[in-house]
């Protein structure tokens, strides 16, 4: 009996070690992380760019329904996304994106690499602010559970 309780005095004292060594070493790696500080960027439309772009185009998937449909948003503008939470807003469209450093710009007004900054709200909220580019549409791609976003077309003014 003396043995019993001695085992299960030791055993408690270890499962208490083992738990208090695992609390310390998840505060050490919550504190070991380093955390990434995003640089603040700033978009720049040269006078080149402005005003020569009225809307874009956006390829929006339906994963559920299966369904691909094109919608015009007009630069500026809220779009509600039919039967949806979704209100998605084309802040700027940059036909020659390019950063230089944290400035996001456009070298020109040709069509060489087109970005469109979207901001995409669910029932008011901003879930999204981000870019999309037709080149490659997968860098920086919003990952949403029902919808897919793709620039596709521009439209000038």
């Amino acid at each position: 009996m003396k043995r019993l309780m001695k085992l299960t005095a030791l055993s408690l004292i270890a499962v208490g070690f083992a738990a208090g060594c695992n609390e310390k070493e998840k505060k050490e790696q919550t504190v070991a992380q380093p955390r990434v500080a995003e640089a603040l960027s700033t978009v720049v439309v040269p006078d080149q760019v402005k005003g020569k772009w009225k809307a874009v185009q956006i390829e929006v998937a339906d994963k559920n329904a299966h369904l691909k449909k094109v919608y015009t948003l007009n630069i500026g503008s809220d779009f509600k996304l039919p039967n949806s939470d979704l209100t998605l807003k084309v802040e700027t469209f940059l036909p020659h994106f390019v950063m230089e450093g944290t400035t996001l710009t456009s070298q020109s007004n040709d069509l060489v690499n087109p970005a469109a900054q979207l901001v995409i709200r669910e029932q008011g909220k901003e879930i999204y602010k981000g870019w999309l580019f037709s080149l490659y549409p997968s860098t920086h791609a919003f990952q949403h559970p029902q919808y897919g976003f793709t620039l596709v077309d521009y439209k000038a003014s």
